[in-house]
């Protein structure tokens, strides 16, 4: 019995996955932060698979009762079918509004322009 039972072990040991290869790790290309938490910011970042985002916002009328804030910024990634797609967007007090952009070969599915322009 303790024979079968070290067998399975093993061939469970054995039927396991190998770890992961390090040469598929994602690093940081970018980073950039600029943020104390009052008003206007900036950051973004850069990562090797293409993915990536940056933003940065503006304080209107700081103080007043119509304060807000407007935001421009991106964001970035490599599909499955290895083509770049890019969201360009604004959002103030005229509401969201992106812009897609893909690299050639690639459109943008419907689903996603649908769900990214409400």
């Amino acid at each position: 019995m303790k024979l079968i039972v070290a067998l399975c072990l093993v061939a469970v040991a054995v039927a396991a996955p190998p770890p992961r290869s390090n040469s598929g790790n994602v690093e940081i290309v970018k980073y950039e932060n600029d943020n104390i938490g009052l008003g206007n910011y900036k950051y973004g970042f850069e990562l090797t698979d293409g993915t990536g985002a940056e933003q940065q916002a503006e304080l209107r009328n700081e103080g007043k009762e119509d304060e807000s804030i407007a935001v421009k910024g991106s964001f970035a990634w490599v599909g499955p079918d290895g083509v770049l797609y890019r969201v360009i967007y604004v959002a103030d007090d005229n509401g969201y509004q992106p812009t897609i952009e893909q690299g050639p070969g690639g459109a943008v599915p419907p689903g996603v322009v649908a769900s990214l322009l409400g």
